[in-house]
């Protein structure tokens, strides 16, 4: 989804959340000027008919109207977040633009090599920085089957605690203590009920595909999952402290006979229940394991109870306005979402006879998948896409980085109407077929590949649909360009080299110098690429630009390891990631650019390899993953 369509997207859902809070305001006012317009009637009567004592005026109570000043007082500060990191976005992408322009003609650019004053060491800290030494990325494992999810790093921590600071910090603010015991306990449920709905807004916004806070913030889908499952367990955390406080309030009226009554006898009560519960086992299937072990079926679960959550809280509202006005916000955002994901996959997936895939098995267990699409994209590097294979996994979607694509015979131009004045006009190129590489594990990626192998000729065709394409990374304003892969994480470089390398010839990007680091088991593993690379290698200027360094872990004999050229070089044995990152940032032109694709362990170690350079010149690392 491009920047348009995305700030579309943001724009309609502040104007929803916008409405919701104006007609909650609204409600409040309206509740508050029947009462006292009824009050004022009464008051009248009585004074027509006796001189007695006009009666004591009835209006919302004050912890309610405390509660919805906090309510818009935690939605403005999520506005200004997203605003903050939106100039400074915009910010980052205007330097690189400067950047860029600047280097077109700029052989040393020596200017940009140098670190930005206090950023580079801001990054090196807290924005780049592990939690401790190294560990991010690199899964926690009891066993092969047992996955116990990653460390988040500072500045994800940072961040969560801070929001759990401040949930806390507001579900106990400005209550009356000394108040009586069951008037606290009353409003102590208001507040983290209200609180547990407020808190399912960014819940749902976050767990999109097409958040468009992805591409306003520049924070990765990766991130934003983390930061979702951190409010589903804030949310959680919330519904049951209501629930409790509630149990406890019975039990102290009439101990638990009463409670049982009140569930028995009160569709409110038992709607609570529902929700609640729903919650809390959601809260217990998504927990690290299980949710890797099973993730297919504890999708498809997770869903579900989802929406009873969602219906036990919107029965559980009956007579609440505002609260209702806060779930028909959720229940929007919801729905857009999903059906913007509905419009695009019809749309790229119908006419001119479907998206069809032709799926052939690989050496290395893989295979590799060219999309026909229906309708083409554009596409960038760094792009990927959700596939669905009816024939092999008909409810399922699976996302991968999208390898390679052709490309019409004609380049058609960003701006249809005119020529391009600089070098800077991009060309925009359409592709009807995409292609993916994926490599056998287990579940889905399993079962593609046996039916690969089965299949004639180990090649067979069905039916497809790609949603897509998502992000995309640029790295034309850098000098130099460090691209890291290991294993299947090839497929996420591959597109890079081809597009640095022809922006370097064409005078389109800062590059000057790109190298190639991938990492694999056994020289087979070379012919998941093979075709492309050698395009790649005939393209004018690569040897200028280009440096290829392959390193095979498992080679059967030392024959199978040879260097080509000095540009496109082979090494038996796992590499120094320190040292080729030392040598290749002292011999650096420019500013330099890393991205990494590969395992936890990988990232990890040419995180801290670039950490080490932080401060010193001028260095931005960059990292795909998808965790779930």
């Amino acid at each position: 989804m491009g920047l348009p369509r995305s700030a579309a997207w943001l724009l309609s859902t502040l104007l929803l959340l916008q409405q919701t809070l104006v007609e909650a305001q609204n409600a409040t006012r309206a509740g508050n000027s029947t009462i006292a317009a009824g009050n004022s009637t009464k008051s009248a009567a009585g004074s027509a008919k006796t001189s007695k004592a006009p009666k004591k005026a009835v209006v919302v109570p004050a912890n309610t109207l405390e509660n919805w000043r906090l309510v818009r007082a935690i939605v403005y500060t999520w506005v200004a977040m997203v605003v903050c990191l939106a100039i400074y976005v915009l910010c980052v992408q205007i330097n690189r633009y400067i950047r860029t322009a600047a280097c077109l003609n700029n052989e040393t650019q020596r200017y940009f090599n140098e670190p930005p004053w206090l950023y580079g060491s801001l990054k090196k800290h807290l924005i780049d920085a592990p939690l401790f030494r190294t560990r991010h990325h690199r899964e926690f494992r009891l066993s092969r089957a047992i996955d116990m999810g990653t460390l988040p790093s500072r500045a994800q921590l940072l961040f969560l605690v801070l929001y759990i600071g401040m949930t806390v910090l507001l579900t106990t603010f400005h209550i009356d203590y000394s108040a009586p015991r069951a008037k606290v306990q009353v409003y102590l449920m208001k507040r983290t009920g209200l609180l547990a709905i407020l808190n399912m807004l960014p819940l749902f916004l976050l767990a999109g595909r097409n958040n468009p806070l992805i591409y306003w913030t520049g924070i990765t889908f990766d991130t934003y999952n983390l930061i979702h499952r951190w409010l589903g367990r804030i949310t959680v955390g919330e519904m049951v402290t209501h629930a409790i406080i509630y149990i406890i309030k019975k039990h102290d009226a009439g101990g638990f006979p009463a409670f049982g009554k009140a569930i028995r006898t009160s569709t409110f009560n038992q709607s609570g229940l529902v929700a609640a519960s729903a919650a809390t086992l959601i809260f217990i299937l998504a927990a690290s394991p299980v949710r890797h072990a099973f993730y297919e079926t504890f999708l498809t679960i997770h869903i579900l109870l989802a929406v009873t959550v969602l219906a036990g809280t919107w029965m559980h509202m009956d007579g609440y306005v505002r609260q209702r006005m806060l779930l028909k916000g959720i229940i929007a955002i919801w729905c857009i979402e999903r059906g913007f994901r509905m419009i695009r996959i019809i749309y790229h997936n119908t006419g001119n006879g479907g998206t069809t895939a032709e799926i052939t098995a690989l050496p290395g267990d893989a295979v590799r998948i060219k999309m026909r699409l229906a309708r083409p994209w554009t596409f960038s590097p760094g792009q990927h896409a959700y596939i669905y294979l009816p024939r092999v996994g008909w409810w399922q979607s699976h996302p991968f980085s999208v390898a390679w694509s052709d490309e019409d015979e004609e380049d058609t131009m960003s701006d249809k109407d005119s020529l391009p004045s600089t070098k800077l006009d991009i060309i925009e190129r359409r592709h009807d077929n995409i292609y993916f590489v994926i490599r056998r594990r287990t579940g889905f990626t399993e079962k593609l590949w046996h039916k690969a192998v089965a299949a004639p000729g180990g090649v067979f065709t069905t039916k497809a649909y790609a949603e897509g394409p998502y992000n995309e990374q640029k790295l034309h304003s850098y000098g130099t360009v460090l691209l890291f892969a290991a294993g299947i994480g090839i497929t996420h470089q591959v597109p890079h080299v081809r597009d640095l390398v022809r922006g370097y010839s064409q005078g389109t990007c800062a590059a000057r110098k790109v190298v190639l680091v991938w990492v694999i088991q056994s020289p087979e593993h070379l012919e998941w690429i093979r075709e492309w690379m050698t395009t790649i290698l005939s393209l004018p200027g690569r040897r200028e630009v280009l440096k290829i360094m392959l390193f095979v872990t498992r080679p059967k004999n030392t024959k199978e390891i040879y260097s080509p050229s000095s540009s496109v070089q082979m090494f038996p044995g796992k590499p120094n990631w320190q040292a080729i990152v030392d040598q290749e940032v002292a011999q650096a032109i420019g500013a330099i650019g890393v991205s990494v694709c590969g395992g936890g362990a990988v990232s990890d170690d040419i995180r801290r390899a670039c950490r080490s350079w932080m401060g010193k010149v001028n260095i931005d690392f960059e990292e795909e993953s998808f965790s779930w």
